[in-house]
């Protein structure tokens, strides 16, 4: 017999018993502990909202029958190496996961990624880093696994409807991630495990017949009668291809401009910028767990959430990172971008956090009208063009401190931070453009009453976080495919139909799902 049932164990109840959940199980139950064979966690959460921290466990208890030892979730890869293929341009989330669907469906895939594998794309986010060169196919959102490789991982999301979120976790699981993730309310796998994870998904695509080619920049499609024939790359070559899958991300600029060229629909997209807030991690930490001091090494860094109507346009966290670290995210020379992530203890001594502001595509651009579709983009750049003059043309980013910011007055110094490059003291308050800077020092100002302690001299502010999600969406039917190009199915957040790994992977799979019709 299995009994699905939800516990409450208190933070010293957690500490002191190793067998907390086996008592507090035959207590519900009102059973004898030694009925009790096994004690599966189907979820775990934290709740901090008073002093009196308590661990939220769903569980199934197992009573007088073995706890299972493998997954019920099956793949079923077949070998396709002489099945037919279905091109796949991007190799982050939404491409590998379209990838591995292709497969179980029986159709190769074919994937051409820009960038390079895990391994070698090391050296370049090295030279980003250190050099401050920026290598516009190689850097932390172009190459394997995509933005989601150097990332920390997050797992969490609200696209519950879009497909089977369970799935996404088990392959993860299947491919090296720590089941921790199947439990856990806001799971993430962590950087340093992330390019594991990644590699073997790759190995498993070639094990079974597919290919997948790095460095192989897609430059042109040629397009007769609004239907797909071929891909032009960058090395001259042409690959005849009836169904291309377009995972490109969310920063591939390039493809853009290049629909916009040859005038294949595509749309501006509302999206959010801001800049990236850091404080020492045990402030959060002091203000989520009611500590003075260091947390309990039972809980994880703290992380937090935070959401403020600033005159009817949103202002808020994005992409939080506890015991996490800044990065440069720049994907050409010329622009600076900040973004976070987090190793998988979540040990470093900083929190990050993207806040940022929601830009109304069609009422806040209208001194950009004159690019058209391209307009967010257009607004983006000019935003990270100037982190990157106002920070010394370089890779260091310009930054304040947080209370220095809101109350609009240059700082003499700054607080240590994780960004590599560097950061310099420059007056945001007045640099930024008028519709993000004025939101952004209210937001501030209430979330410091939402948390007591946030607003602090301690914290710094870095420019700019720009890369939230796609500033251009890319139209699609029923079918999921463009309405004016058949053959075409755009997908993830380039398309604009995704917000992070997971979202991005269930989209990989609906599209490879749909490609394959009728192929």
């Amino acid at each position: 017999m299995i009994k699905e049932i939800q516990l409450r164990v208190s933070l010293i109840e957690e500490s002191k018993f190793q067998d907390a959940l086996l008592w507090k199980s035959a207590k519900t139950l009102d059973i004898p502990k030694e009925k009790i064979t096994g004690i599966k966690v189907l979820r775990k959460s934290i709740d901090a909202r008073k002093p009196a921290i308590i661990f939220n466990y769903k569980v199934a208890v197992y009573i007088n029958e073995p706890l299972p030892e493998t997954s019920s979730y099956t793949f079923d890869y077949k070998d396709v190496s002489k099945a037919k293929p279905v091109h796949i341009i991007g190799f982050g989330p939404a491409g590998m996961y379209a990838a591995l669907r292709c497969i179980e469906l029986g159709f190769k895939p074919i994937v051409l990624e820009r960038g390079k594998n895990v391994q070698d794309r090391r050296r370049d986010l090295r030279a980003i880093n250190q050099d401050h060169f920026v290598n516009e196919d190689s850097n932390y959102c172009f190459g394997e696994g995509g933005a989601g490789t150097y990332s920390d991982g997050k797992l969490y999301t609200r696209s519950l409807k879009r497909g089977d979120v369970r799935r996404i976790f088990e392959n993860l699981v299947y491919h090296g991630a720590t089941d921790q993730i199947l439990v856990d309310a806001h799971p993430h796998i962590g950087t340093n495990k992330l390019p594991k994870v990644v590699t073997n998904i790759r190995e498993t695509i070639l094990k079974y017949g597919g290919e997948v080619h790095f460095e192989t920049r897609v430059t042109d499609f040629t397009i007769t009668n609004n239907k797909i024939q071929a891909i032009q790359l960058l090395n001259g070559e042409e690959l005849t291809a009836n169904r291309v899958i377009l995972a490109t991300g969310h920063s591939a600029r390039d493809i853009f401009y290049l629909l916009n060229k040859k005038k294949v629909a595509i749309e501006a997209k509302s999206f959010a910028m801001g800049v990236r807030v850091e404080h020492p991690q045990h402030i959060i930490d002091s203000i989520q767990y009611h500590c003075n001091g260091e947390r309990s090494e039972l809980l994880p860094a703290a992380a937090y959430s935070l959401v403020q109507q600033v005159n009817g346009r949103g202002v808020y966290s994005f992409c939080m990172c506890p015991g996490g670290f800044i990065v440069p995210a720049a994907t050409a020379n010329g622009e600076v971008v900040v973004n976070g992530m987090s190793p998988s203890k979540r040990n470093n001594e900083f929190a990050n956090s993207g806040i940022v502001v929601e830009i109304n595509a069609d009422t806040d651009l209208y001194k950009y009208e004159q690019f058209g579709a391209l307009k967010a983009l257009e607004y983006q750049k000019d935003l990270e063009k100037l982190a990157f003059t106002s920070g010394g043309r370089s890779q260091v980013a310009p930054a304040q401190r947080l209370t220095d910011f809101v109350e609009g007055r240059l700082s003499p110094d700054l607080n240590p931070t994780s960004y590599q490059p560097g950061i310099k003291s420059v007056p945001l308050h007045s640099l930024l453009p008028k519709l993000i800077g004025k939101s952004l020092r209210k937001g501030f100002e209430s979330f410091g009453q939402k948390m007591k302690g946030y607003y602090t001299s301690e914290a710094n502010i870095i420019g700019v976080e720009s890369r939230t999600s796609s500033p251009v969406s890319i139209p699609r039917n029923e079918k999921l495919e463009h309405p004016q190009i058949e053959g075409l199915f755009p997908c993830g957040e380039g398309g604009g139909y995704a917000g992070g790994i997971v979202s991005a992977a269930m989209d990989g799979e609906r599209c490879a799902e749909a490609a394959i019709i009728g192929l």
